[in-house]
């Protein structure tokens, strides 16, 4: 059954009686803020939830194990909320066979890219009375506009026209990116009352981003000598560690995306060519070197510790530098190694 992503908040209470749902497209920030919706709802009438993640090949490379975290109940929890990343036609059987037994005690989340109109997957969702399918196409101007004062709203910060024609022409059409740059700028801005567009201009386009990118992006290329040339101007300077942290993790998520989509392609440089939103051709040979150093294992151990170091410099601002830089110097050193 097909549900239009704008259609959401008019029919959440007749979306809210499915458990199943299958979110396709290119905008990543719709299909968060759609699950988000469910599950504030999910959480009304159930305290104790349990949030757990797959990725497609952990699927195929584990039956059993995946089919045992649907059926099996919990002690802890009242209901159970998977999602499944990147989802293709290489589980249709298994789905199927999920909507075939109807499980209650779970909500599922299968998120995909575009998927074609011959997709199996695609097929099956919108054919199915008792599961969803909403695609998730890119946002137009008018939605991004509205975000975007919502969220300056919440921090009470002006928003001149300048500065809104350039945060939806950064976010490519997609409302995460746009809210991305505006965490910069709130994360920048404190408690001031008022920024210049000059100042908003170079947080989320040109010289500090610039900056903390390419630390970010010799990090996992593992150039130890050129990592430290950065790491010791930042030493010296005031640096938003949490900004580091998210900038890696944005990096760490892409790359992970484009680890599942590899053996679709015939060549790294074909998949790096193709991606999409597409990829800036200064970035593409030191996307390629990533690619090649680092393994999903590898790429998804990094994301779960980045988590442990955010908490870390948000409880112990004093120790924020250094647990930081420790953190990333052993990254690039991991990087050196393997490349």
């Amino acid at each position: 059954m097909i549900i239009k992503s704008y259609e959401i908040e008019k029919k959440n209470s007749f979306l809210f009686k499915h458990n199943i749902f299958l979110l396709y497209g290119e905008n990543s920030g719709i299909k968060k803020d759609i699950k988000k919706i469910i599950e504030t709802n999910i959480k009304k009438n159930n305290k104790k939830i349990e949030n757990l993640s797959l990725y497609e090949n952990e699927i195929i490379d584990n039956e059993e194990s995946f089919y045992n975290t649907i059926y099996s109940g919990s002690l802890f929890s009242d209901k159970k909320i998977i999602t499944i990343q990147n989802g293709t036609d290489k589980i249709i059987n298994n789905i199927e066979y999920i909507l075939n037994k109807k499980p209650d005690n779970i909500f599922l989340f299968i998120f995909s890219d575009i998927l074609e109109k011959k997709s199996k997957l695609r097929n099956l969702f919108e054919k199915q009375t008792n599961a969803i399918c909403i695609p998730c196409y890119l946002d137009n101007e008018r939605d991004l506009e509205n975000i975007a004062k919502k969220e300056f709203a919440k921090i009470n910060l002006p928003l001149s026209r300048e500065t809104l024609n350039l945060l939806i022409e950064k976010s490519n059409q997609d409302r995460d990116n746009l809210r991305n740059e505006i965490e910069k700028i709130t994360l920048f801005a404190h408690n001031k009352k008022n920024l210049e567009t000059n100042e908003i201009k170079n947080i989320i386009n040109f010289s500090g981003e610039y900056k903390s990118d390419n630390f970010i992006n010799e990090c996992l290329c593992g150039n130890i000598l050129k990592f430290k040339k950065i790491i010791s101007e930042f030493y010296l300077s005031t640096v938003n560690q949490i900004l580091l942290l998210r900038i890696l993790s944005n990096k760490m998520q892409r790359l992970v995306k484009m680890k599942e989509l590899e053996k679709n392609y015939s060549s790294i440089d074909k998949l790096i060519n193709e991606a999409k939103p597409v990829i800036f051709w200064k970035e593409k040979p030191v996307l390629k070197k990533q690619l090649a150093i680092w393994s999903m294992s590898e790429l998804k151990k990094i994301i779960y510790e980045i988590n442990d170091v955010e908490i870390l410099c948000k409880k112990n601002p004093y120790l924020s530098k250094s647990a930081s830089f420790n953190f990333f110097t052993k990254i690039c050193k991991k990087a050196n190694n393997y490349s």
